[in-house]
């Protein structure tokens, strides 16, 4: 290994599969957040839960809220709130279009994976997606079994 090469350690991708069974998605968006020290060690370390997180507007910011990044077992005094809000980073002209979107009826901004770029920096892919109804989720139960058997049988 060169001086200049970086040995990175391999960074779990946090994926929430909630999402896929509870929605339907319409459409992907990649987003930077706005994190501290101690909610990047966390991140490294795999322990999110995104479970009941979404993304909704703050005046003009988009907000990940009920994230819960674990706290940083070797952080001090400084480490950071669990659940609190993240801004999302996006460009103006997909913000636009999503607030746009949204306002149609029933979409909502959910969260649908967390992992690293290239670079290092945490991304998250967020997602617009319109809620299932409870049989439209026997459904999908009923077509994932099928595929499943499918699969099993050759």
């Amino acid at each position: 290994m060169s001086r200049t090469e970086t040995r990175i350690p391999p960074v779990p991708e946090i994926i929430n599969r909630k999402v896929n069974f509870e929605y339907e998605i319409l459409q992907k968006f990649e987003a930077g957040m706005v994190l501290t020290g101690s909610e990047i060690k966390s991140l490294r370390d795999g322990k999110v839960t995104m479970s009941d997180a979404y993304a909704c507007f703050e005046q003009e910011r988009l907000v990940l809220r009920n994230m819960n990044i674990a706290l940083f077992a070797h952080a001090s005094y400084l480490n950071h709130e669990p659940l609190r809000d993240r801004y999302l980073l996006l460009n103006k002209t997909e913000l636009r279009k999503i607030r746009h979107r949204i306002t149609e009826k029933g979409l909502s901004l959910v969260p649908l994976r967390l992992y690293f770029s290239e670079r290092g920096f945490a991304k998250v892919e967020i997602a617009l997606a319109r809620g299932r109804k409870s049989y439209d989720k026997r459904q999908a139960i009923k077509e994932k079994d099928l595929d499943r058997d499918q699969r099993s049988e050759v």
